[in-house]
């Protein structure tokens, strides 16, 4: 059984590998901010849950039809998204350095909800048969940093293109006190989670395994 990737996260290639796991891995090309905001100009504003799940959905459909090394799509596609919750407030990507210290310096030493959004499309055959979907969600304590912490971290270059401007498994793992549920959902990709969906598809997990 072939795994589909729609994303080009290291995080989320690396947590596959190690889960036994080798996908397909394939850029969706989504406008994520075109995409959330055409929605909520048609249906109003989105929750985090709804907005990461609208986005994971989005990335799964944009392999529809493609063609991966030049074979047609046969196996699961799975799309994911993720963001980061604290204090009532949504965080993405930062992106740029002032927005990533400015998003540090306001949940240091907190906490906040890490949710990760997932949609599995069964395309055996290599036709749509049927799609899954369900965000997962964990809760992330942070250390107390000290600015010269922040600012070495940001210096870095890993804060900006992840949501939450942090990781659990590299730079940042030392500034992490703990997480509440799934470790792996901090990555952007829930494992429990993806189990559960790829079982409801009818397929066995460890079918998935090739590595």
């Amino acid at each position: 059984m072939r795994l589909y990737l729609a994303s080009t996260s290291p995080a989320r290639l690396q947590t596959l590998r190690a889960a036994g796991i080798e996908p397909i891995a394939v850029a969706p090309g989504v406008d994520e901010h075109a995409t959330v905001a055409r929605h909520e100009e048609l249906h109003g504003p989105l929750g985090v849950e709804s907005m990461v799940q609208l986005l994971a959905q989005a990335k799964a459909e944009a392999l529809l039809g493609r063609e991966p090394g030049g074979e047609p799509i046969d196996g699961l596609i799975l799309g994911g998204d993720s963001a980061f919750l604290v204090d009532g407030r949504i965080h993405g990507k930062p992106h740029t350095p002032e927005v990533a210290r400015e998003r540090w310096l306001a949940q240091n030493g907190g906490s906040g909800a890490l949710w990760s959004g997932h949609w599995l499309i069964d395309h055996r055959g290599g036709r749509v048969n049927r799609a899954v979907g369900r965000a997962a969600v964990a809760t992330v304590r942070f250390a107390e940093l000290d600015e010269a912490e922040i600012d070495a971290y940001i210096a870095s270059g890993e804060p900006l293109q992840v949501a939450g401007a942090f990781t659990v498994d590299s730079l940042g793992g030392p500034f992490i006190r703990g997480v509440e549920g799934d470790p792996s959902t901090v990555v952007g990709l829930s494992l429990s989670t993806l189990r559960e969906l790829v079982r409801e598809l009818g397929v066995a997990w460890p079918s998935l395994w090739n590595r």
